[in-house]
């Protein structure tokens, strides 16, 4: 089995303890690489030594047929065959490539959780721009205090030198410019039942990403948010609106509470806090595996290693909701994993600071910057969670990006958490044009909402 490739000593004694530490950009020498030996995100162009891994070639830009923008997205890769099953029997064989967290998970549901392994296909992609602005970044961008700084739509880091570097390149991903999305939580509590803690219309922006803009004029805001809830009915008419900053204290998120008929800021939108978005069963930075502010941890750039993770995952899309959501974890006949290459992460909270996970991992897709799984250790050291996402393939974009569809499942006490379950959805994930800066302000919270 493929071992972790580990970055050089020098630079993980960098990556430790580095929270305040300024990182400089790369060379032009060493960004040329982003043109010949590495992808335009600075992923390996190259396959793995024995074919299982492809050569990146383009990605996936090829339209699904019959998908209409706003519609239900289609499997590309339906008439893929499975090549191996992984099961709590066989685990010990594939056990270097398996997470912390997966490998708990087949141990704890023996006969039902397992990994169903299809061919890799790196379809990651992205428009030129893009590509170009990242070529940019490699060149220009770096972090000062926690912030980057000179970067602009694109990949900041392609050629990340530490832990800091990497985390940012998931926070600041290509999954497009703005997009409408249905939204759906759910909680499975540990002897199976569903509590749908929000269903929601969801409108999402990424200024970061406007094509028009530069570094010179990006004021920082770089995510905007707002849900407005439609159900369950104890919820109906509530609605949250968030502006992201790259400086966590300039983040802003604001609430409309039916009951107290006015909206109100959130006054700690951060780290472990439970965010109202999942009516508090999940944390704000556990948001699609992670988000939000890096600075209550320490970060680790360990290495890159060869790994089964969920991805290309529109087969789960086309699941229905009642098949896909299972008594102690997603159906695995509806979830898709492939071996990639990804970086492979260690948070830690700081000295000074608290978190209810005192220590988490990340692994994060070479090609597209997802962090894909998570696992967190509690206060105790326990391992206590396994986070997860899935990738979908979205030619139209053009990317490959998780729609907000992420979850976790505590392996403590059983229960787990699926966000935004757009299985029986009619519309997924719809590219939208640009929406207007005031439809993410608090005004509009209140005229959208319910009294």
């Amino acid at each position: 089995m493929p071992k972790l490739k580990t970055i050089p000593l020098a630079l993980a004694l960098l990556a430790i303890g580095a929270s305040h530490a300024t990182f400089a950009a790369v060379s032009p020498e060493e960004a040329a690489k982003l043109k010949s030996e590495l992808t335009p995100f600075g992923a390996e162009r190259a396959g793995n030594a024995d074919g299982s891994i492809p050569a990146w070639n383009g990605g996936y830009t090829t339209p699904i047929a019959g998908f209409t923008n706003g519609g239900k997205r289609p499997d590309p890769f339906s008439a893929d065959k499975m090549l191996y099953q992984i099961t709590a029997r066989n685990v010990d064989q594939y056990a270097d490539r398996l997470s912390e967290g997966v490998k708990a998970m087949l141990k704890k549901y023996p006969d039902s959780f397992r990994v169903d392994v299809y061919p890799s296909r790196r379809t990651a992609a992205a428009p030129q721009w893009v590509y170009d602005n990242t070529a940019k970044n490699a060149v220009r961008a770096e972090i000062r205090n926690n912030i980057p700084v000179n970067a602009y739509g694109g990949i900041p880091f392609p050629i990340p030198k530490s832990g800091s570097e990497a985390i940012w390149n998931h926070l600041l991903r290509w999954r497009g410019e703005a997009w409408h999305a249905a939204v759906k939580g759910v909680q499975v509590t540990a002897d199976g039942r569903q509590v749908v803690t929000a269903i929601a219309s969801g409108d999402f922006q990424m200024p970061y990403y406007f094509r028009d803009g530069s570094p010179e004029k990006f004021d920082g805001q770089f995510w905007s948010i707002r849900l407005i809830n439609s159900g369950p009915p104890m919820r109906a008419g509530e609605g949250i609106v968030g502006r992201q900053n790259l400086d966590g204290d300039r983040t802003q998120v604001w609430t409309y509470i039916t009951g107290q008929r006015r909206v109100r800021k959130v006054p700690n939108a951060c780290c472990d806090t439970p965010t109202p978005a999942s009516a508090g069963v999940s944390t704000f930075d556990q948001t699609d595996v992670f988000d939000g502010r890096i600075d209550r941890f320490d970060w680790k750039l360990v290495g890159k290693k060869e790994m089964l993770i969920p991805y290309n995952g529109n087969k789960l899309l086309a699941t229905p909701e009642a098949q896909a959501i299972g008594k102690h974890h997603i159906d695995p006949s509806a979830m898709r994993w492939e071996l990639h290459r990804v970086w492979v992460l260690e948070a830690t909270v700081a000295p000074g600071k608290r978190h209810l996970a005192s220590k988490r991992r990340y692994y994060l897709d070479e090609d597209t910057w997802i962090a894909v799984l998570a696992d967190h250790w509690d206060a105790n050291g326990q391992l206590w969670q396994m986070g997860f996402s899935n990738p979908v393939v979205m030619p139209d974009l053009p990317a490959t990006t998780s729609p907000q569809q992420f979850g976790f499942y505590d392996l403590i006490s059983g229960a787990w958490y699926y966000d935004s379950a757009l299985n029986d959805a009619p519309e997924q994930y719809k590219v939208m044009p640009r929406y207007p800066d005031t439809t993410f302000t608090p005004e509009a919270l209140t005229g959208e909402s319910i009294r």
